[in-house]
């Protein structure tokens, strides 16, 4: 009788062998490749709410407690108020809510006109820097010059520069180009709030010079080519081409500009000190004499939460407009 033999695996063809299956990556190994991101963030966002989100809390806190002098040595003690210190600095009808209001229109002239002069200027000087020329470089390294100074050397060359008698602005506009007869006053009176605007656009201007340089290098030179191919003026450029085409910037140029000057504390407390005159009283001035000249920290605190409410509701509803007009668009 035949025997029929089975063949065994081993005498099977090498092509028909089968590969050992795919190891699948461990979970651990997938797990740690997504959070590293995250742990690489963590040191950042633990510093970020230590430095913001404790002074805040601590804000809000003091501003819902009586702490005056009285209670400097011991801020626990200090009486519990609740909205007391609120409805106080939005009585419009007494004295504090008066001046607080006035401050507030103080400060949002002082920002309008700054933020505007500010980015009508950085504009103009990013335009006219677009094009390649000789000292080019120059220029923009001499224009950056106010934008890199510290705040408090720049701001007290300039309080020497307005002083009446032995002030640079003076001599030139009195003794020099003769415009007016008497030297006027630049750090009192009216006059304080136009000093104020131009020590803060002189600051402020190379940013957004240099914001709009960095949106400008992402327009095509082929559409100023095509423009002028068509018969397109300078003007016409900028007004169809360059300022559209900058638009995304100039919306977080304008705003962080705005947050900037509401809050500018070094510019008027450095060129009037702690007690600025009325006409240039801006809103961080006056809470801060409401705190530290007055000693009453539970209103200053309260001043404090008000403006950054305000602040808030001012950047939602900017953010919900612009973010409108886009998709319109």
């Amino acid at each position: 009788m035949a025997t029929v033999t089975t063949p065994s695996a081993d005498m099977g063809h090498p092509d028909d062998v089968v590969p050992p299956p795919r190891r699948r990556p461990k979970r651990r190994r997938i797990v740690g490749r997504r959070s590293t991101p995250y742990l690489m963030l963590l040191p950042a966002i633990i510093l970020e709410l230590l430095v913001h989100l404790v002074p805040m809390v601590t804000g809000a806190w003091m501003s819902l407690k009586g702490l005056t002098e009285f209670y400097i040595a011991n801020w626990g003690a200090a009486p519990f108020t609740g909205l007391r210190n609120y409805r106080i600095a939005l009585d419009f009808h007494s004295p504090i809510g008066t001046n607080l209001l006035h401050s507030l229109g103080v400060t949002a002239a002082y920002a309008v006109l700054s933020v505007g002069a500010s980015w009508f200027i950085g504009l103009t000087a990013a335009v006219l820097l677009q094009r390649p020329f000789r000292g080019r470089g120059l220029l923009r390294t001499l224009f950056l010059t106010p934008y890199a100074l510290p705040a408090y050397a720049a701001v007290i060359t300039w309080s020497f520069l307005l002083q009446r008698d032995t002030g640079l602005v003076n001599h030139v506009v009195v003794d020099q180009l003769h415009l007016v007869h008497n030297r006027p006053f630049w750090l009192l009176g009216t006059n304080s709030f136009v000093a104020l605007v131009a020590v803060s656009v002189w600051r402020t201007w190379p940013f957004a010079m240099l914001c709009l340089t960095a949106g400008l290098q992402s327009i095509p030179d082929e559409l100023y080519e095509a423009a002028a191919i068509d018969g397109a003026s300078f003007g016409q450029q900028v007004r169809r081409i360059t300022l559209p085409m900058l638009r995304p910037v100039s919306q977080v140029l304008l705003l962080v500009l705005f947050l900037w000057s509401f809050n500018d504390f070094s510019t008027p407390y450095v060129l009037f000190g702690a007690s600025a005159p009325h006409d240039a009283d801006l809103i961080s001035i006056h809470i801060y004499q409401s705190s530290f000249v007055t000693w009453n920290f539970g209103l200053g605190s309260a001043m404090s939460v008000l403006l950054l409410l305000f602040l808030l509701i001012v950047t939602a509803v900017y953010l919900f407009t612009t973010s409108r007009r886009h998709d319109d668009a």
